[in-house]
Formats: structure tokens, sequence, C-alpha cells
């Protein structure tokens, strides 16, 4: 299997169709449900034009590996991080590439509890396994309760400084 050069200290990124493609974010999706065995994993996506293509490719190697993907839609990080312990979710998939140049993406992955995860953790390595049946959830209420419980948060602290 060759080396993925995408996998970073804390998060996945690369160069568009050098490092990073649809082909492996569904060996990451399939990667991550088959080593870390999540029934429920939330997945978010930010504004690049190639973030929604790589999400639906993450999402399809989860559900290939067992694991239920609640997608809720054009997130940021936070949001993500927010809705996995809302929803008491296994973990979650930020696709984004932050601050990198357009011909960039990435993902953020975490945990049960949004407790951060790497490459390191063992995500390289992928297998293929039997392709079970799962669904893809769209919950409407999950940004919207990050905005109305966190939100205010956020200003007041502003507001404070």
């Amino acid at each position: 299997m060759e080396k993925l050069t995408c996998f970073k200290a804390y998060d996945v990124r690369g160069k568009l169709g050098e490092e990073l493609n649809d082909d492996i974010a569904y060996r990451i999706g399939r990667a991550y449900g088959e080593f870390l065995k999540p029934k429920t994993v939330v997945l978010g996506s930010d504004v690049r034009l190639t973030s929604e293509s790589l999400k639906l490719s993450l999402a399809k190697g989860l559900q290939d590996a067992g694991t239920d993907v609640i997608d809720i839609g054009m997130t940021g990080t936070e949001e993500v991080y927010f809705a996995t312990s809302y929803l008491k979710a296994d973990g979650g998939v930020e696709v984004t590439a932050s601050h990198n140049p357009i011909d960039y993406n990435g993902m953020k992955l975490v945990r049960e509890g949004s407790r951060p995860i790497s490459g390191d953790t063992g995500l390289r390595q992928s297998r293929s396994w039997r392709k079970p049946i799962s669904s893809l959830l769209r919950p409407p209420h999950a940004a919207a309760m990050f905005v109305r419980m966190c939100w205010p948060i956020m200003f007041s602290m502003c507001c404070l400084m």
C-alpha cells in the first residue's frame, strides 16, 4: 500500500489530486470505520468547492464500514465538534482546508466526546471488508442548537474583552 502523505500531526490535508482526492477520502472513511468501529459519525464541510465531493466519498467509506453518518451540511469545525458531543455520536469529521491555499483540502477527525485523532492512531491502515447496510441521517436541528447554545456564550466573551 502506498504511503498517504496527507496525514499530518493532528489532521489530514494535502494538495488536491496529488495527496488528497475522492478515492483517498473514501479510504480514510473506510479505515476510520474499520479501526474505530463507531456506530455513528457526524460529518460537516466548509465552503470550498471540493469539500462536498470529499465529504460524500468519506461518507461512503464510513457507510461501507458499517457506520451510520449524520451529515450536518456546510459547517465550521467547531460545529462538527459541538454536534459530535451534542448528538452523542462516536466521532466526527470536518472536511476543511482551513487557511491553506485553494488547491488544498483536508479533514479534522475526532472520536466520541470530540477528542482529536490523527494518522498516528492507525487510520493509515485500510482493509477491504464486507459492505453492510447503513443509513445517512440529516438532522435539521444540530446547527440550530449550536447557534442557540454557543453563540450567546461566544458573544458575551467577546464583549468582556
